[in-house]
This record gives C-alpha cells, structure tokens and sequence, in this order.
C-alpha cells in the first residue's frame, strides 16, 4: 500500500498506459514518402505498371496450366493492386500536405517580403515628396540655362561697347596726333594740365593771353 502510494505522488508525472507505438523520424518518413508519390507521378511508373500487367495477364493466359501461379480472375494481381491503392493514397496525401506547409511558409514569407517592401515604397515616396518641397525654390536647368545666355549676351554687348569705346579713342588719339597733340591712355580721360609737359605754354596764345599757371 505505501509502495502504491509512493508510486502516485503528485509531483511526479505518470507514466503513459496503453500500447507504444514505435518510434520513427517524422522527417524522414516525409521525405520518403514524397519521394514514392513523386516516382507514381511520372510517366515511368505508368508506363512499368502497363508493362507488368500486360506480362502477367498473358503469363497466367497462354502458359502451360502448371505453370500460372495466378489463373483467371486473377485474384492476386487484385490483391496487389489493392494494396498498391491502399497505401498509394495515404502517401500521396502525405506529400501533398507537406508541400501545402511549405507553401503557406513560402506565402507567409512573400506576404512579409510584400508588407516590407510596400513600407519601403511608402518611406522613399514620402522623402521623395518631402525633396520636392524644399527643392521648389532651387533653380532648376532651365533657368540656369536662360540665365547663362542672359549673361552671356550682356557680356557681348559690352565687348562690343568697349570696341566701340576703344575705335572712338583711337580715332580720337590719331586726331590728336594729327594736330600735334599728345594722345590719351584712358577711354575718356585725360592726364593733368601742368608745367612740366609745357601744357601750359602750349595752351597761350600768341597775343600772350592765354592761361597761365597761377604763381603761388
């Protein structure tokens, strides 16, 4: 009785009753069993099983009577072909429920791939819109462009202003030296008055009333 009692203690997990099955590797078997329905699946197996059929029924028709191990109604070849169904089922569906898992494992990783990336288009539309707002006020191409040809006109025309300056100063200059006077250096300037280049002497009159230079 306290063997009994020792053997029911509540902190102990009890043993499961009933018959063991034998163990074996679920993976494995698995694989075994897609490997079976993927071979009936082919055109291989189809056209083997006709083979052997069609050899078994002319075996146990048109041999010597001693020798058919499986005469008319071929009761047998019913039984194997039963046993052949019977266990050709169970595989196939046991296949078809592996490749079911690992379609709903590859879907449940498309759908994840799918949210990722649509979240990835949402974030790189929102930053591309967030640059087209602060980019609103950059100069764009085009207008680089037509300020570029802007500048570059006013940059001829005042080439050509200068040439027109500098033709008008030259003709000015070789007047000058025509009359005996001194030219220019400068577009419209000219250089001081004073007693050192005799500008004064060369301004006076004949009469000497011309300008002279104050006496300090």
């Amino acid at each position: 009785m306290a063997e009994q009692r020792r053997n029911e203690r509540l902190d102990q997990p009890r043993e499961p009753r009933g018959i063991k099955l034998p163990r074996f590797d679920a993976e494995a078997f698995g694989r075994w069993s897609e490997g079976i329905a993927r071979g009936m699946g082919t055109a291989n197996f189809i056209v083997v099983m006709t083979v052997v059929i069609t050899i078994w029924f002319v075996w146990n028709t048109l041999a010597p009577a001693d020798l058919r191990f499986d005469p008319y109604t071929f009761t047998f070849l019913t039984l194997v072909l039963s046993l052949q169904a019977s266990y050709a089922a169970p595989l196939i569906l046991l296949a078809q429920n592996r490749q079911a898992d690992r379609d709903r494992v590859a879907l449940e990783e498309d759908r994840r791939r799918a949210t990722a990336q649509k979240a990835d288009t949402e974030y790189l539309a929102r930053e591309i819109a967030a640059l087209r707002i602060a980019l609103g006020e950059v100069a764009t191409r085009d207008f680089l462009r037509s300020e570029l040809a802007r500048l570059a006109e006013e940059l001829d025309e005042m080439g050509q202003r200068r040439q027109r300056l500098e033709r008008r100063q030259q003709e000015k200059d070789s007047r000058q030296e025509r009359r005996g006077q001194r030219p220019t250096d400068g577009v419209g300037l000219e250089e001081p008055r004073d007693d050192l280049d005799g500008d004064f002497t060369r301004d006076a009159r004949p009469d000497g009333t011309g300008p002279r230079r104050s006496e300090s």
